[in-house]
């Protein structure tokens, strides 16, 4: 098999599994984005795809990733989440990774929910932070996805034309 073939097998599928994963949280979407987008690039030298174009790329990669993270955060301090929460938050993130789609959904609003009552002892208030938190992840994720979208068809525009 060609060895282009194999470059062009190997960017599709990282600009895929990074589309994936910018729902999923056990998978570095915007990172494999961009990578793909590189390998893209690179096979033919950054003569479709010139190097500015990637750099554009790869700062709107910046921007999804501080996105996704800052929208969280205001989303929990927002509410007054404590630390605990934002731990709690973290906690539920990764656990909720190991237990479907549910778990990926729901997991981050009970882990701020659980960190804030363990903090202050007040169910109200941990309610409010947990759902904060998880409106938080939520817009975050729909940001992220529309950037790595914006990244994807300034590729493709690029190598089109």
């Amino acid at each position: 098999m060609d060895g282009n073939v194999l470059m062009w097998i190997l960017a599709i599928a990282l600009m895929l599994i990074g589309l994936l994963g910018t729902v999923l949280p056990a998978l570095p979407g915007v990172v494999l984005v961009l990578a793909g987008v590189i390998v893209g690039a690179w096979i033919d030298d950054f003569a479709k795809v010139p190097v500015w174009v990637v750099v554009l790329i790869g700062v709107l990669a910046a921007i999804a990733w501080v996105t996704d993270y800052v929208a969280t955060m205001l989303g929990a301090k927002k509410a007054g989440a404590s630390t605990l929460a934002l731990i709690g938050a973290a906690v539920g993130t990764i656990l909720g990774i190991f237990m479907g789609l549910i778990g990926v959904l729901f997991m981050p609003l009970i882990g701020a929910a659980l960190g804030q009552y363990l903090s202050e002892r007040n169910s109200g208030k941990a309610a409010k932070v947990g759902i904060a938190t998880w409106l938080g992840l939520l817009v975050g994720t729909v940001v992220k996805l529309a950037i790595v979208f914006v990244m994807l068809g300034v590729f493709w525009v690029s190598y089109v034309w």
